[in-house]
Order: C-alpha cells, then structure tokens, then sequence
C-alpha cells in the first residue's frame, strides 16, 4: 500500500522515563482527538512520548474524498506506516475498532506491548448493533445527524446513553460532539460479520491487557473475554464507565490501570535492557 499523508498529534515527554512510546489509535466515527483530552496529558506527565494517528480518511489525514474506500487492512498500514518512524517499538493502544486495527497490524508488526479498548467483539458487529438497535432504535437516525454536526436533542440524548454512562457531564459530551465523523462504509461491512482471526503463528508473544466499561451499550463487556482469549491478555473491566472510556469520568481509573500494568508488566524487561 501506498504511503499517505496522515496528521498525528505528537506530544513529547518533557521528563523522558525511557519506556516505548505509546501510540493510540482511535475507533469508528471519531478522530484522534479524542485521546487529546485525558490520556494523552496523563501519559505525557507520566515521562511517555504520546503519538495519536488519524487513520486515513480522518481527522487531519488526507483522501477524507475515499475515506468508504478503506478498510481494516488499510487502517493497519496506516498504524504501521507510523511505527515505522519510531525509535523502537511502542505500546500500541486501541480503542472500539482502533482495537481491531492494532490486532490486524500485529499479524506483521511488533509492539512492546498492546491494550485493547472496548474491542470490537470476535463474532463482529452483527450481534450488538441488533441487541443496540432494540434498546435505542433511534441510534442509527441519530448518529446520522452526529456525523453531519447537527444535533437535536434527541440526537443528544441517544448519542449521549449510547456512547456514554450515565455519570457524563455537559462539558464532557459537549467535547465529544466536534470529534464525530463519517466512517468507511468498507470497513463497517467487513466488521459486521467479522471471523476471529488468532493471533499468527510465529508471532512474538507480547504483553496484552483487554479492558472495557461496565455499562457499554455497544460492546457488552461480558464479549471482552472472548477477544483476551486469543491474546492470552489480562482482562479488567472499568466500574460505571460506558463505551468512551478516555472520555468518561471514569477515565482515570483505566489510565491507571494501563499505568500500572505497563509498569509491572514492561518494568523488569526495561531493567534488563537498561
């Protein structure tokens, strides 16, 4: 694949603690905004250099024109396209289909480590969009206005119990709304049906953490173990959070979280390199 001009938010550790960089990859209908807000100042004062990519199509990324063009292999390329201009490999960091992304880079790139946000389940998106479409029939008028940036108040109100939990603040869905995008129309078919794909064979294992919300409406947190099973990954679900997790109030518990397992989980291999 051809290299693209794609746009991400850099912010480099002023305190450098000479662990990998950390590399986020937003999901569907969003750009990489929405780890500028939270995870990236938190892990940025921690001494980590923070990188967050606009999959092509996205955000400041160019060819937004071919964005229903791209599909999962394609948003991978783009992940290792930015790997590729790292000093050594990172701990890449997915959330929703940002997640699915990183697992298809993974089939031929390396990571130090990767964290799984809300992933998109193993049996795809078939199941839940059915189970969310019964509780919030009004969803999938409702994000259409979202993507075009008119809101009414139901609009709000759907976007608001379907992203989000109950705990959310005015400020905090109100920081969520300019982010909302279109999003592949080829991508959204192959997820709707995905297979589970193991990891390859051959593969260096890697450190892996899985962890979701509580009160998801889009992918129910009792899917997550499905998705660490493959990965042989530590699994931790976030009391009261929804699907937005770096944006939720409850943010800073799976900060602390990815925190303290990167910590215990990359610490003794960074003292033996050191």
């Amino acid at each position: 694949m051809k290299q693209r001009k794609l746009h991400t938010l850099h912010r480099p550790a002023k305190k450098p603690n000479g662990h990998p960089p950390l590399v986020f990859v937003h999901g569907g209908y969003i750009h990489s905004g929405c780890w500028d807000l939270n995870f990236m100042p938190h892990f940025n004062a921690l001494g980590y250099n923070c990188h967050a990519i606009d999959l092509s199509g996205h955000g400041g990324s160019e060819d937004r024109e071919h964005l229903h063009s791209y599909d999962i292999n394609h948003y991978a390329a783009d992940v290792a396209q930015l790997v590729a201009e790292l000093p050594k490999p990172p701990v890449l960091i997915g959330h929703s289909m940002g997640a699915l992304v990183v697992q298809r880079y993974l089939e031929k790139g390396t990571a130090a480590a990767v964290v799984m946000m809300a992933p998109v389940p193993t049996t795809g998106l078939a199941g839940c969009g059915a189970q969310l479409n019964a509780r919030q029939p009004d969803f999938l008028r409702e994000a259409a206005y979202a993507v075009r940036g008119k809101y009414t108040a139901n609009t709000v109100k759907v976007m608001r119990e379907v992203y989000f939990s109950p705990d959310v603040t005015h400020e905090e869905f109100a920081a969520f709304k300019p982010l909302v995008q279109d999003e592949s129309n080829t991508a959204i078919a192959e997820m709707m049906a995905l297979a589970w794909r193991p990891p390859m064979r051959g593969r260096p294992k890697i450190p892996a953490l899985v962890m979701g919300g509580e009160l998801d409406a889009i992918f129910p947190s009792n899917q997550l173990h499905f998705t660490a099973s493959g990965w042989n990954a530590e699994t931790f679900v976030i009391p009261g959070a929804g699907h937005m997790i770096m944006m939720e109030p409850q943010w800073t518990a799976a900060a602390t979280k990815i925190e303290n397992w990167m910590a215990r989980r990359l610490g003794p291999r960074l003292a033996v390199a050191a």
